[in-house]
């Protein structure tokens, strides 16, 4: 009986050994379980801006308004049958 009471102690002992302070401790268990959660939320927030970049490019591909306003501002375009005015300040004279 006292040989199987020295075998269970030094078995406990090496498995908290085991648990707290060698290699896959369970500090390194909690580290990696936050990990997961952090790149959880990242994951959902690129999600999210791939759903607007999806939503922008089919707007891009179906509707020629969104390609208009995009030539007008970025390209300074002009449509049809319209007229250009650039206003010119004048120097200022002293």
């Amino acid at each position: 009986m006292r040989v199987l009471l020295i075998i269970l102690v030094f078995l406990f002992a090496y498995l908290q050994y085991k648990l707290w302070i060698s290699e896959g401790k369970i500090q390194d268990l909690w580290a990696l379980e936050q990990r997961i959660e952090t790149l959880q939320k990242d994951n959902k927030a690129l999600q999210q801006r791939n759903k607007a970049l999806q939503a922008e490019v089919e707007n891009l591909k179906t509707g020629l308004d969104v390609v208009e306003e995009k030539a007008r501002q970025e390209l300074g375009l002009v449509g049809k049958e319209e007229t250009f005015f650039q206003f010119i300040e004048p120097a200022d004279a002293q």
